[in-house]
C-alpha cells in the first residue's frame, strides 16, 4: 500500500508550495508540501465546513485532522478571544499548520501531533470541527466521532464534511447513535455538513 497523508511520517519528497486564497473573508496564505491532504490547493469539503461552521468568540475548539491548517486558522479568527487546538497524525502537517498559523498572525492556537484525539486526553471542548481522513476507513472515522463525543462539553457541537458517496449515510447513522441532535446543515456538491449536538 502506498503510503498516503494518514501517515505519522511522510516519506514523499518535499514540494513545498503557497496557497494564496479568500476564506470566510479573510485574505490568507497557506504553505503545503507533498504527503500532506489536498496539498494544491485547500479542498471543496474543507471550504463548505468553514463557510457553514458556527463558533462562538469565546469557544474552546478542536481541530481534528488539521492537515496545514486552514479548518483550524480559520476557526481561530472566528473564536477570537477563545482558543484552538489543531491535531494531526501527519508530522509534516502538524509542522505546517505551526507555521502557517505564525505566517497569518494567528496567535490563539496550540497545534499538536496526535493519533485521532489522543493528545487531548482530558480535556473538554465547546466546538470539534473535522473533515476526516476517509481512506484511514470506517474504523478511524467513527473512532474519531465516538472521541469528540467524550471531548465535547455538554451542549457542544461536532461538526463534520462528508461526501455523500464516501459514506455520508453511515456516518449520520453513527452520529445519531450517539447524539441527541444530528442535522444536515449545508451541502454543496456532494458534500454535506453535518452538526451533532451532546
Amino acid at each position: 500500500m502506498s503510503q498516503h497523508y494518514y501517515s505519522q511520517q511522510p516519506e514523499a519528497r518535499h514540494d513545498r508550495r503557497s496557497i494564496d486564497t479568500e476564506l470566510r473573508g479573510k485574505r490568507l496564505r497557506f504553505t503545503s508540501d507533498a504527503g500532506v491532504f489536498s496539498k494544491g490547493d485547500i479542498d471543496h469539503g474543507s471550504r463548505v465546513l468553514i463557510e457553514a461552521m458556527e463558533i462562538p468568540e469565546d469557544a474552546k475548539v478542536l481541530d481534528v485532522g488539521c492537515g496545514y491548517g486552514p479548518i483550524g486558522i480559520s476557526a481561530a479568527q472566528l473564536a477570537s478571544k477563545g482558543h484552538v487546538t489543531m491535531i494531526d497524525i501527519n508530522s509534516r502537517a502538524v509542522e505546517l499548520a505551526r507555521e502557517n498559523a505564525q505566517h497569518n498572525g494567528i496567535r490563539n492556537v496550540t497545534v499538536m501531533e496526535s493519533d485521532v484525539l489522543s493528545a487531548v486526553e482530558g480535556q473538554a471542548f465547546d466546538v470539534i470541527l473535522t473533515n476526516p481522513p476517509i481512506r484511514a476507513g470506517k474504523a478511524v472515522v467513527h473512532a474519531i466521532f465516538e472521541q469528540a463525543y467524550d471531548h465535547l462539553n455538554e451542549g457542544g457541537c461536532l461538526w463534520v464534511v462528508i461526501q455523500k458517496k464516501q459514506g455520508a449515510p453511515s456516518a449520520v447513522a453513527k452520529l445519531e447513535s450517539m447524539f441527541a441532535v444530528v442535522e444536515e446543515v449545508g451541502k454543496d456538491k456532494g458534500y454535506r455538513i453535518l452538526k451533532a449536538q451532546k
